[in-house]
């Protein structure tokens, strides 16, 4: 499974500040999709530096080493340097890191001097590998590092549990008035969808598992995969509370448009149900909209606290979706 820029940056803050970050992390994906502005992020997030300072000389505690030679390959030497840089001492709040840029470019030489720093990382250190072509790097190395692959283009990944919710709300906006029933039935709507998600997600990322379990079983041992199955699980959570997220974003939208409906405001973030937001518009009063609007923010801080998924909807959706 591909990621947009944005979701890998967002999984990765999230990873850092609940303190589960790697050591070491490949980025991969085409060209365009966005490898260093991820690493870069990521850079600033640990360290402090202006995510544009981080290829820049302008840079501390980070080294970067990229193909400089005619053979535009990344020499022994360089990773000499690189590994120097990072057996110092960073400052107080600072973490080193170390950016391999076109890791696919590695001569063989430096690729197993590499491996070595991979095996042993110095203290408070990160490893980040960005590559267009990770299959060229020796599995040794790939096997060591926490996959980050990037959609083509850096493009938002396709959700189709969102045009879902939208048709959702638009069947509730058609009903001439909303009972308790009615606000039970979105909220199950709403459930569902969310089950269905979280089941999508638990597939992907078993059959990611799978893949590599298969390509490394012979060149790892038995707690590396029991280390992965570990992450997988973690990815899957963290993917799913991320496009729950989402779908409470869509409710935030749908009501903000009726807001706007009845202020006579043109600008819609959900044009294809622009019909029921301003028919819903007639129904309630500005004050009335915005009381729901509020609620929907309070359940998703709820939801960031870990209350109960199932509650927080149906209590929210009470005072949401009832007349």
């Amino acid at each position: 499974m591909a990621f947009t820029r944005k979701t890998a940056i967002g999984l990765l803050r999230r990873a850092h500040d609940q303190e589960r970050l790697g050591h070491a992390y490949l980025i991969s994906g085409p060209a365009g999709s966005g490898k260093r502005e991820v690493a870069a992020q990521l850079a600033s997030t640990v360290n402090g530096t202006n995510a544009g300072d981080v290829f820049s000389s302008k840079a501390r505690e980070i080294f970067v080493a990229e193909p400089e030679s005619k053979s535009r390959r990344i020499l022994i030497e360089q990773i000499r340097e690189l590994e120097h840089g990072l057996q110092m001492r960073a400052p107080e709040g600072r973490r080193k890191v170390a950016i391999i840029a076109e890791a696919d470019r590695l001569q063989p030489q430096a690729a197993n001097a590499f491996l070595k720093t991979l095996e042993e990382p110095p203290t408070n250190s990160l490893l980040l590998l960005l590559s267009a072509l990770p299959e060229a790097l020796p599995d040794t190395i790939v096997s060591r590092c926490i996959s980050i692959p990037l959609a083509a283009g850096g493009d938002e990944i396709e959700m189709p549990e969102r045009a879902e919710l939208v048709e959702l709300l638009r069947e509730a906006a058609r009903e001439k008035s909303w009972s308790v029933q009615r606000a039970y039935r979105v909220g199950q709507g709403l459930q569902s969808l969310l089950g269905k998600l979280r089941e999508q997600i638990k597939t992907q990322m078993a059959v990611s598992l799978k893949n590599e379990e298969a390509r490394y079983r012979n060149s790892t041992d038995g707690a590396w995969l029991d280390d992965r199955e570990d992450y997988y699980k973690a990815l899957t959570e963290s993917l799913y509370i991320q496009r729950r997220a989402a779908l409470v974003e869509v409710l935030l939208e749908f009501w903000s448009d009726v807001l706007r409906a009845c202020s006579n405001v043109a600008r819609r973030d959900l044009s294809a149900a622009k019909k029921e937001t301003i028919a819903l518009a007639e129904r309630f009063t500005a004050p009335e909209v915005l009381k729901r609007i509020q609620r929907l923010e309070q359940l998703r801080d709820n939801l960031g606290r870990n209350i109960q998924e199932a509650l927080a909807f149906e209590v929210a959706f009470l005072e949401v979706f009832r007349s």
